[in-house]
C-alpha cells in the first residue's frame, strides 16, 4: 500500500534502488508501482478501443495527419514521398500508421488509429518486459507510468497522432543504449545492443524532430561514463559508443539530405498550409514556454519535492517563486498554449485580470517546485549522478528546452508536444522519489482522468480544450 508519510518518501528506497539492493520494503513498493501501471494501462486500452469503435469520423488532427498516412499507404516510402510530406513531423510515424492501413485493408481512418494504438501496446510491452533485464527496472517503470498518465496520452493512443510511434522508438532506443553504455563489460551482444539502441533513437528523431535532444544527451552520457574507463582496458566500449552514435546520426542525416533541412519542403516554404511555416530559425519565447510547461508537468510527478526545501532556503525560494509568478501572470497570454492548462485558467479566472491572477498563482507554485527540485538534485548528486538513466533523462529534457531556440516559423509549442518528454520526466521523478505516497497516487490518477477527458471531449461536436 502507498504510504502517506512525506518525510520518508525517498531516501531509504532511493539508496537501495540506486545501489541495486532489494529490501522487502522496496519489493512491496515495486509491486505497488507495477500494479498501478497495469491498472492505468488497462484503463487507457479500454478507453482507446471504445473510442475507435464508437467514433468513426476525423477529430482533432486526424484530418491533417491522414493525408500523409494515405500518401505512404498508397505510394510507399521513397525520397519523393518523403519530400512531399505535408505535416511538420518526420515521415516515420506516418509510415508506421500507413503500414497498418496496408496490412488491415479496411477503413483507412480506423486502421491508421489502430497503428498508433499498437505503438503504445509495444511501448508498454517493451518497458514491462525489457526493464527486467536492466540495472534500474523501477526507473523505467516510472518512465512508463509518467507516459501513460500524461494528459494527452490516451488521445495519442486512439487518434491518428505521431507521438505513439515516436515514443516507442525513443524509449526503446534509450533503454537499450543506456544499458549498453553503463555495462562494465562489453560483449558482442552488448555492443549490438548499443548499435540497435542508437539506431532506434535516430529513427525516433525521424518520427518527431524534437527527439534530436536524445543524441547530444547520449554523447554527454558517454563522456561521463568514459571518465571511469581507460582507453586501453575498454577499447571495445569506445568502439561500441562510436558505432552506436554513428547509427543514431545516420537516419537523421538521411532525412536532412532528402528534406534539405529539418522540416519538409512544404512546411518550410508554407505551401503545405498557407498560415503555418516550420523551419530552422531563432526565437526567445519558445524556450521559455517549453521550460515552463516542462516544469508544470513535472510538478505532479515530483510532488513531494516542494516539501523538502530546507528552512534556511525556503524564504528565498518563496520570494523567487512570487516574483516569477507575478511576471508569468503579466505575460500569461504569451505563455499559455492551447491545452488543458489554458482551459482551466480561463474557466477559473473568468475575466482577463482573473485569468492572469490564476495563472500567476499556478506559475508561482510551479517555480517553487522547480527550485525545490533543483536543490534536491544538488543535494542528491552523490546518488543521482551514478544513475545513468536519470542523468540521461535530465540531459534530454535540458536539450529539449534548449533546442527550442532553433525552431523558427510560427507553429505554436502546443502542450501536447511535452508528451515526448513524459518518460524522461518520469525517470527523473522516480530516481528522486521511488515511493508511491497516497498524495502522489492521487496526483497521478488526476492526470490520468484529464487524459481521458481530453480524448472523450471529441465524442461530442463541441470541444474547446
Amino acid at each position: 500500500m502507498p504510504s502517506n508519510t512525506a518525510s520518508t518518501d525517498r531516501a531509504p528506497l532511493a539508496a537501495a534502488q540506486l545501489s541495486g539492493l532489494a529490501t522487502p520494503h522496496a519489493r512491496r513498493a515495486n509491486s505497488g508501482l507495477w500494479w498501478l501501471i497495469i491498472a492505468i494501462f488497462a484503463f487507457n486500452v479500454v478507453s482507446a478501443v471504445l473510442f475507435m469503435l464508437l467514433i468513426n469520423r476525423p477529430v482533432y488532427d486526424d484530418q491533417y495527419n491522414i493525408i500523409d498516412v494515405h500518401m505512404y499507404a498508397t505510394q510507399g516510402v521513397s525520397a519523393a514521398t518523403i519530400r512531399a510530406n505535408r505535416n511538420p513531423p518526420g515521415p516515420t510515424s506516418f509510415a508506421w500508421m500507413a503500414a497498418a492501413v496496408r496490412l488491415l485493408g479496411g477503413n483507412e481512418l480506423r486502421d491508421a488509429r489502430i497503428g498508433a494504438f499498437v505503438s503504445w501496446i509495444l511501448l508498454a510491452s517493451v518497458v514491462l518486459v525489457g526493464a527486467r533485464y536492466t540495472s534500474f527496472p523501477n526507473l523505467w517503470h516510472g518512465a512508463l507510468l509518467a507516459s501513460l498518465v500524461f494528459p494527452h496520452s490516451v488521445e495519442a493512443m486512439a487518434l491518428v497522432l505521431t507521438e505513439g510511434p515516436a515514443l516507442f522508438f525513443a524509449v526503446l532506443g534509450a533503454l537499450a543504449w543506456i544499458e549498453f553504455a553503463s555495462r562494465p563489460k562489453v560483449t558482442l551482444g552488448v555492443l549490438l545492443l548499443g548499435v540497435f539502441g542508437g539506431l532506434s533513437m535516430g529513427v525516433a528523431v525521424t518520427a518527431r524532430q524534437y527527439f534530436l535532444a536524445l543524441l547530444p544527451a547520449a554523447l554527454l552520457l558517454a563522456f561521463q561514463q568514459s571518465r571511469t574507463r581507460s582507453l586501453k582496458d575498454s577499447a571495445r566500449w569506445y568502439v561500441g559508443v562510436t558505432c552506436s552514435l554513428a547509427s543514431a546520426v545516420l537516419p537523421v542525416l538521411m532525412l536532412v539530405a532528402i528534406w534539405k533541412g529539418f522540416s519538409s519542403p512544404g512546411m518550410a516554404t508554407g505551401t503545405s498550409y498557407p498560415m503555418w511555416k516550420a523551419r530552422i530559425g531563432f526565437g526567445l519565447s519558445r524556450p521559455i514556454i517549453a521550460a515552463f510547461y516542462t516544469a508544470f508537468y513535472a510538478l505532479p510527478l515530483t510532488f513531494p519535492a516542494m516539501l523538502h526545501v530546507k528552512p534556511n532556503q525556503r524564504w528565498r525560494a518563496i520570494a523567487a517563486a512570487l516574483v516569477g509568478g507575478v511576471t508569468a501572470g503579466y505575460f500569461s497570454d504569451s505563455i499559455l498554449q492551447w491545452g488543458p492548462l489554458r482551459t482551466a485558467v480561463h474557466f477559473l479566472g473568468r475575466t482577463t485580470t482573473g485569468q492572469s491572477v490564476v495563472f500567476g498563482i499556478i506559475a508561482a507554485v510551479t517555480i517553487y517546485n522547480t527550485i525545490a527540485l533543483a536543490l534536491l538534485l544538488w543535494d542528491s548528486r552523490s546518488t543521482f549522478l551514478p544513475c545513468p538513466p536519470a542523468v540521461f533523462a535530465l540531459l534530454t529534457v535540458t536539450f529539449f528546452v534548449a533546442e527550442q531556440f532553433g525552431v523558427g516559423g510560427n507553429i505554436p509549442l502546443y502542450d501536447r508536444y511535452l508528451l515526448q518528454m513524459a518518460p524522461f520526466l518520469g525517470l527523473i521523478a522516480f530516481s528522486l522519489f521511488p515511493r508511491l505516497t497516497r498524495a502522489r497516487v492521487l496526483a497521478l490518477m488526476f492526470l490520468s482522468i484529464v487524459s481521458h477527458v481530453m480524448l472523450w471531449r471529441f465524442a461530442s461536436a463541441v470541444h474547446g480544450l
